[in-house]
């Protein structure tokens, strides 16, 4: 920072594409600090060094960062009041524009815009000192085929790029992994639990399309497969062919990054319009075939679990740790057809440890399971056809009224939604309080969303849709979502229930003429009743439990050796 004439630098947990994950050699952050949180930045200044997560990571960044980092609540304490407290009048921050977006960075600068604070394009200062940075990956492309996307790759890029057409633009720019992924039916390995390839796209509205990526991840196969409609370049000409682009250029504010952005505005000829990348909403409104494939994938990810918790059941509890927990139930996946990975790092949280939202067992932070614990286990695999996402909260050995209070009422809280009935239109932010009454009942809350949105074997967390008090999405047919509520005593458990579930079309309509939508569930897994107090469940919920775990045990109890189907059929007993 002194050799560039600089206050301070922001480091980012994210690359160009701006998604939740990023490879070894994106990885600044942890790199730096410690903090392997899916969520969060730090600000370094010449003396100190802010690190800002919000709820789900905050016991967990103290626990991983150096004392000479400060956390810093987040969203509480903004960047920019924290910036102001700390600096003065003709300090300059640098941050390099390709790891932030547009929208980002034009926030922040209206919110320094009094404090004579003033932000600076840069050089990225970490890759400067990161003197054994890994590589980026060089992994192939691979075929998402007909059978799993429901879609052609020619009517989606057709489709699209009329849509574009029709609202005066003449090309949009895709620059986040699953856009790509999605648009193109193509899928691939370069991280870890998302199956997708580092690439950027343009699409134009005669419906060709520009692929940039590394040319040796692009094999004849996948060649054949886009066809001469598309052309595949080297990920280095990308800033200089936006640069040359022709006519009005979409960006989506919220993801492409400001290097981008600059690149565009900054033509000789052309406007630039703000406005949602194309791809996204058809992405979150899974069609028939994609939704019958997360079914399938679900039974098959349903029959790991319940072996797993079969297995377990059967353990000497004070044998096993937290990370005996993950090989385990890891292995179980494995042996599933269609698996390729799991979907982001499987939380095993024992005891205090399940206090911790987003918890990542490692080696330092392992953990005996004990008789009295509860054990939360949160875990979803990759299947070519879908993507799962599922959480149980196990009671080790006795529980106390106060836990069992506790995780009574977050399956309440999760039946509540499962049941909700709602007209066309609705927003995840007008059903969140659904979920939380239940707790709130009980003088307890959660500091997350209650759901996010998930892939056609694609990523486990996609937008927009969102039930959370701040989501103002409108929940469209074909949506898929997690259902999670939860409850976090720091320093003693945590309780997590989570299934997800998807918009369906009911038949009805309401008295002004709206559509009736509902959920419905595809996750199939039992839950654990030592830890429900049935005597307060009402009787809707006492139907919906027998219901669901009757579900469970036709779907699943064929698929399972016989002394699982035993297991099973004890769990899924009517209440």
């Amino acid at each position: 920072m002194t050799a560039a004439d600089v206050n301070g630098f922001i480091i980012p947990r994210s690359d160009m594409h701006q998604g939740e994950e990023v490879t070894d050699h994106d990885n600044r952050l942890s790199w730096l600090s410690g903090f392997t949180g899916s969520a969060g930045f730090c600000a370094v200044l010449r003396r100190k060094a802010g690190i800002f997560v919000d709820g789900r990571y905050r016991i967990q960044v103290r626990s991983e960062t150096h004392d000479s980092f400060t956390p810093v609540d987040w969203p509480e304490t903004t960047l920019s009041d924290w910036l102001i407290e700390e600096l003065g009048e003709g300090d300059l921050v640098a941050f390099d524009p390709w790891l932030h977006s547009y929208r980002e960075i034009s926030a922040l600068e209206g919110q320094l815009a009094k404090s004579g604070i003033s932000l600076h394009p840069s050089k990225n200062l970490i890759d400067l000192i990161w003197a054994d940075q890994p590589d980026q990956p060089e992994n192939p492309m691979i075929i998402h085929p007909l059978e799993f996307s429901g879609e052609s790759y020619n009517s989606k890029r057709a489709r699209l790029g009329k849509q574009i057409k029709d609202k005066n633009i003449d090309a949009a720019v895709l620059t986040t992994l699953d856009s790509v992924a999605w648009l193109t039916n193509t899928r691939g390995s370069d991280l870890i639990h998302m199956p997708v390839a580092l690439a950027t796209a343009i699409l134009f509205s005669d419906g060709r399309v520009e692929i940039f990526t590394d040319p040796e991840k692009v094999t004849s196969q996948v060649k054949a497969h886009l066809g001469d409609e598309t052309v595949v370049r080297p990920i280095s000409l990308f800033e200089s062919k936006i640069g040359a682009l022709q006519g009005n250029v979409l960006l989506d504010p919220q993801t492409v990054p400001h290097a981008v952005w600059k690149k565009v505005d900054t033509r000789e000829e052309g406007e630039v319009t703000f406005g949602d990348d194309p791809t996204v909403l058809p992405r979150a409104c899974k069609n028939p075939i994609e939704i019958a494939g997360s079914k399938s994938a679900h039974i098959r990810d349903a029959v790991a679990m319940v072996r797993f918790f079969h297995w377990l059941d059967g353990m000497d509890i004070p044998t096993l740790s937290e990370i005996d927990i993950v090989k385990k139930l890891e292995g179980f996946r494995r042996e599933g057809d269609m698996f390729q990975t799991i979907s982001f790092e499987t939380i095993s949280g024992s005891g205090p440890n399940g206090a911790i939202v987003h918890y990542r067992v490692d080696d330092f932070s392992n953990r005996k399971l004990k008789a009295d614990d509860l054990l939360l286990i949160d875990s979803g695999g990759q299947y070519r056809d879908g993507t799962t996402d599922i959480t149980r909260t196990i009671a080790i050995g006795p529980v106390t009224s106060e836990q069992k209070q506790a995780n009574t009422a977050v399956l309440k809280g999760m039946i509540a939604i499962s049941e909700q009935r709602f007209p066309e239109g609705t927003t995840g932010a007008q059903l969140d309080p659904i979920a939380r009454a239940p707790l709130w009942d009980e003088g307890l809350d959660y500091a997350h969303g209650t759901g996010h949105g998930v892939g056609s074997f694609l990523s486990v967390h996609e937008g927009p849709q969102r039930i959370s008090k701040t989501s103002d999405q409108e929940l469209h047919l074909g949506m898929i979502l997690s259902n999670e509520p939860g409850f976090y005593k720091e320093g003693s458990y945590g309780i997590r229930i989570e299934n997800l579930i998807y918009v369906v079309d009911t038949g009805q309509v309401s008295i002004s003429g709206a559509r009736i939508f509902a959920f419905e569930t595809l996750t199939l897994v039992p839950f654990d009743r030592n830890l429900i107090d049935l005597d307060a469940l009402n009787d809707m919920e006492r139907a919906w439990l027998n219901v669901y775990h009757e579900t469970v045990l036709q779907k699943i109890g064929k698929l399972v050796p016989a002394d699982v189907e035993n297991w099973l059929s004890k769990a899924c007993l009517p209440i």
